[in-house]
């Protein structure tokens, strides 16, 4: 297959564009400095800006967004937006247009809100939060009758190499990790070789629609904690006071203090197989793969 990849120098699409390459499909990255893109990849990876797209492909996947992990004016909101959104809408036309078959699109688990202990499956209602109405306007961007479309809510990625444990881990082993607020919030993760999967699963098989990618065993902020802490041979420490984290980060801080309870009910009856689906097997290998 050729398959364009936005977002294909991050965290997670770094590794979907590895994987398709090793296994010898046409990749185009889409950058905005496109030789540094195809040098990542050893000159294997094709690379173009947006308005340069090549005249046909099979397939997108779709993970452009600025990053959210900085604090957050209302600048940098519509910036957030904007990324996910104009990108997306201009991604999609010219997919069409080109005659692809798939869009696969990544989402987030933002989408529904902070829920508390309710359990959220891909059938509940979004939220009314700033990431959820940002996720309901970036799936909303992807929509096309003209190709199979899939959404796949992301949570929290679990890799030593990038996102939250990559920042988290220097905390932890330097003695200083512990709980975020009153660590009741749920955090919904996933190992980085599921999501990536996931992704996989997406483009290859016959489903649409969301999906959530996150593993089937969810777990508290402070459940979380505690396994990281046994992982690296680290006591819990004291916990980092909400009031503390949102003079540091403001409204940002509530991607950590807020949280969603995640079943992957469809993912899984649509016939995806976690291959790290608790937690204390996902950080091992996470930590040390």
């Amino acid at each position: 297959m050729h398959v364009v990849v936005s977002g294909g120098t991050g965290f997670i699409g770094a590794h979907i564009v590895r994987y398709l390459l090793q296994r010898e499909h046409t990749v185009t990255v889409v950058s905005r400095n496109p030789s540094k893109a195809s040098a990542q990849f050893g000159g294997k990876a094709q690379a173009c800006e947006l308005e340069k797209l090549p005249d046909s492909f099979d397939a997108v996947i779709n993970l452009a967004g600025a990053t959210l992990d900085r604090r957050w004016n209302k600048a940098y909101k519509q910036e957030i937006i904007d990324s996910r959104v104009e990108t997306t809408t201009r991604l999609r036309d010219a997919a069409e247009k080109r005659g692809a078959k798939a869009f696969i699109s990544g989402s987030a688990i933002g989408y529904y809100g902070d829920r508390g202990d309710e359990a959220c499956t891909e059938d509940s209602s979004p939220g009314t939060d700033f990431l959820a109405n940002l996720s309901v306007q970036w799936e909303a961007a992807a929509q096309c009758d003209a190709m199979r479309v899939v959404l796949i809510r992301t949570g929290l990625v679990l890799h030593r190499s990038g996102g939250a444990l990559k920042v988290m881990l220097p905390f932890f082993k330097w003695f200083l990790g512990g709980r975020m607020g009153n660590g009741r919030q749920y955090w919904s993760w996933i190992h980085l070789d599921d999501i990536v999967a996931l992704f996989m699963y997406a483009l290859f098989n016959d489903v649409s629609g969301p999906l959530n990618g996150t593993a089937p065993n969810p777990v508290t902020n402070r459940e979380f904690t505690a396994e990281l802490a046994r992982a690296v041979h680290r006591p819990v420490m004291p916990p980092a006071p909400g009031f503390a984290l949102r003079l540091l980060y403001g409204e940002m801080a509530d991607m950590i203090l807020k949280g969603q309870k995640v079943l992957p009910k469809r993912t899984q009856e649509a016939g995806f197989e976690f291959k790290y689906p608790e937690l204390p097997g996902a950080l091992d290998a996470g930590l040390h793969d």
